[in-house]
């Protein structure tokens, strides 16, 4: 068991909201292909302004954005616009580049979830095809709790929603006092996110709040548990350690970026080399790691 501590990111521009990053971290920059992790709120969108990430490019990646509460705004440049709210999984599929910008809405009072990227593997992460999908998973009940499976397959539950390496993402949430021995698939390593609950236990380790709980390969059911006296809310993400040839190359850029050679023109890039803000949704090179 490893604890992975999240650090604070400014995200959206001079009225930012801070987002907490568990992944890439110097210890660790991939679980299966989830290069990553940001989880942020809950945000009085009131006091913050909300979200406003401007338009900006990705490349060679998926974005996956989960919402716990409020309501987010998608437009990208394939011609898609989304409505994202919570308990809907909403995936882009960058491929060789797409430009897009996520907003709050002006009724969304309160602004809680996780933004995720997938990296590709090299033989499609320069591919001209671009996607988006939706799901809104079934609630699968168990005994201490219930599970959300937006992408991959748990608990009997499997999202139809198209990956490119085995990988697993989904909301958990434990009763207190719950405990839940979950099956899951041992070529898999594992990441637990903690968005709520302060007695949250992994394998019998206490992961902390906004910390990740990460497990290796070669188990196959996993102890979660909530000691506490309140319910805890969780996110699961794993997949195959192979996927770690992929890269996290997906470079974002901000409305007023900082140049390095490249330029960004109506969601296309030209040029060589990257473009970073503190105003975006994170920069990551090619070796999976990010900077601000």
């Amino acid at each position: 068991m490893e604890i992975i501590t999240a650090r604070s990111v400014p995200l959206g521009g001079p009225r930012s909201i801070d987002v907490r990053r568990t992944l890439p971290q110097r210890q660790r920059s991939l679980i299966g292909a989830w290069c990553f992790v940001d989880h942020f709120g809950p945000h009085d969108t009131a006091a913050t302004g909300g979200m406003d990430v401007a338009p900006h490019p990705h490349t060679g990646l998926q974005t996956v954005t989960w919402l716990f509460d409020g309501v987010i705004a998608h437009h990208d440049s394939g011609g898609n616009a989304a409505t994202v709210v919570p308990g809907q999984m909403n995936l882009m599929t960058a491929g060789a580049g797409i430009c897009h910008s996520e907003t709050s809405t002006p009724e969304a009072e309160r602004l809680h979830g996780v933004q995720l990227w997938v990296a590709l593997p090299d033989e499609v992460r320069h591919s001209p095809d671009r996607g988006f999908e939706r799901h809104t998973p079934e609630r699968v009940e168990f005994a201490s709790g219930s599970a959300l499976v937006f992408l991959g397959s748990l608990l009997g539950s499997r999202s139809p929603v198209r990956t490119y390496t085995p990988l697993v993402g989904a909301e958990l949430r434990l009763d207190p006092g719950g405990v839940l021995e979950l099956p899951v698939d041992p070529r898999f390593e594992h990441g637990l996110l903690v968005d709520t609950g302060e007695d949250v236990t992994l394998e019998s380790v206490h992961v902390p709040r906004d910390a990740m709980g990460y497990t290796g390969v070669g188990v196959r059911t996993l102890r979660v548990a909530n000691d506490g006296d309140r319910p805890a809310r969780l996110a699961l993400l794993g997949g195959t350690p192979s996927a770690r040839r992929s890269s996290c190359g997906g470079t974002s850029w901000a409305a007023r970026p900082r140049r390095s050679g490249a330029t960004a023109r109506n969601g296309r890039t030209t040029g060589r080399g990257s473009v970073a803000s503190r105003g975006t949704w994170g920069t990551a090179d090619r070796a999976g790691t990010a900077r601000e």
